[in-house]
């Protein structure tokens, strides 16, 4: 299997994993690289046969495998990959009351990293739906942190946050969950902030299969990843790194957003080559 790097603790949450499968018949191991990028591309050389890909890796994957006359497959993902949204926040003492998607035109909107599915592509693609376009009825300024890992790192998010507050910038988009956080750190202080809009519900990441893995092996991992308990006290520590309750199968229905402003961004082409000029990984 695959993962991609982005913080230390994936090396204690795969090794978790790794000895849980073996100890349940499975031989498995893990290749971490650097960026979601690579990951992908070994897809499709025989180097992994189960890849933990994030949805842009996701978008990237499926445009690679039906370019080339084959299919790769969504297994399971985490409960909390479901149903995600993402938030638009302004300073509550902001100037002009701007506490609506209309009160922003011509001001400066901050993004998390080029990569990131929830703080920047789908967050560019609901606005754009509601007629705002980037350069056009606003300033766009992104906050770029490690390129390549698909905004797993929360650091873009994080230092837009903080340029909210610091009054350099008008609203910043971040991911629902990691606007709770933040005011949990205090990085948003209670009450100094209000969200003018929400996206549409969206999903997050998916062990995706790749062309020719050995169905034998991933007809075995399924059923126990759905297996895992959150009762079982030898499960659950591995459950909460990955931070979720309970695995859940694979779809892909809530990926439509992200793949429209794959396109409309010009992120990949349809065959998943990289098309994006200034995105370093």
């Amino acid at each position: 299997m695959g993962a991609v790097a982005y913080a230390p603790k994936v090396v204690t949450i795969w090794e978790g994993f790794k000895a849980w499968f073996r100890d349940n018949g499975v031989e498995f191991d893990f290749i971490l690289y650097s960026n979601y990028e690579r990951q992908v591309e070994a897809q499709f050389d025989g180097t992994i046969a189960l890849a933990w890909n994030s949805p842009l890796a996701w978008v990237r994957a499926d445009r690679m495998a039906r370019a080339r006359g084959q299919q790769v497959r969504a297994l399971a993902m985490r409960d909390s990959d479901c149903d995600l949204t993402s938030v638009l926040v302004t300073r509550a003492d902001a100037a002009g009351g701007a506490g609506s998607l209309a009160a922003l035109a011509g001001k400066v909107i901050g993004f998390g990293a080029i990569d990131s599915p929830q703080a920047n592509l789908i967050p560019l693609d609901h606005l754009r739906q509601n007629g705002m376009l980037a350069w056009t009825n606003f300033e766009a300024r992104r906050f770029d942190v490690l390129g390549g890992k698909h905004g797993d790192h929360i650091g873009g998010e994080r230092d837009a946050a903080l340029a909210l507050m610091a009054g350099e910038i008008d609203a910043a988009w971040m991911i629902d969950s990691n606007h709770m956080a933040f005011s949990r750190e205090g990085v948003l202080p209670a009450g100094a902030t209000r969200i003018v809009a929400r996206t549409a519900p969206f999903d997050h990441c998916n062990f995706t299969v790749s062309p020719g893995a050995p169905e034998e092996q991933i007809a075995r991992i399924g059923p126990l990843l759905m297996a895992m308990s959150w009762d079982d006290p030898e499960v659950r520590p591995l459950l909460e790194l990955e931070g979720l309750r309970a695995w859940v199968p694979g779809r892909t229905s809530g990926y439509d957003a992200l793949v429209r402003a794959t396109d409309d961004e010009r992120f990949y082409t349809r065959e998943g080559a990289i098309l994006a000029n200034d995105y370093r990984y």
